[in-house]
Order: structure tokens, then sequence, then C-alpha cells
């Protein structure tokens, strides 16, 4: 379990980084940028579904995509000029309570 978690983790660490370069691949127009995006995106769908013959498939997507979600949305914040509204941030984490809420629900069926 313990290493289908750690895998669950570098899923979705690749993806965060995929998506957060994604600005530089330029509307897919810049080879490089464009080729680090796809490939990295291709490489975190391959480790999630390793992980899913580990962790039920909806409480794996579920961390994958909320803390993807969340984590994207505060780099942008923080490192790519974005805003940060109240509403945001309260939504980001709703996110994060249901993503511990299907992983408190899984771990104890």
């Amino acid at each position: 379990m313990w290493g289908a978690t750690l895998l669950l983790a570098g899923a979705i660490g690749i993806e965060v980084a995929a998506t957060s370069l994604l600005p530089r691949a330029e509307s897919f127009t810049d080879p490089f940028w464009t080729a680090i995006v796809v490939g990295g995106y291709v490489v975190s769908l391959w480790m999630l579904a390793v992980v899913v013959r580990s962790i039920p498939v909806s409480v794996a997507y579920a961390a994958w995509a909320g803390a993807g979600t969340a984590t994207v949305a505060v780099i942008g914040f923080a490192f790519l000029g974005e805003s940060m509204t109240w509403l945001k941030g309260a939504s980001l984490g709703l996110i994060v309570v249901g993503v511990v809420g299907l992983n408190l629900v899984a771990s104890h069926p």
C-alpha cells in the first residue's frame, strides 16, 4: 500500500509539473515544451494506471485530480501571476476536504 501511495504522489507531482509548464508549450506550437508537457501527462497517467491495481480507482483518481487541481491553483497564484480570491481559496479547501474524506472512507470500509 505504501508503494502505491508513493507512486500516486509521484504521478500527482509529474502531472502538476506538466500542467504548470503548459503555458510554455504556447498552444502546442513549441515542440520542445509540448514534448515535455505531453510526456509528463503520459507518464503520470501510466503511473495512475499502475496505482489503481492497489488503491480503488475512485480514491486514486480523486486524490490525483483533486491534489493536482489544488496544487496547480496555488502554483498559478504564487508563481504565474494568477489571482486568489476568497471564493477560489474556499473552493480549493473544499477539494482538499473531499479528497481527505474519500481517503478516510476508503480506509474504513
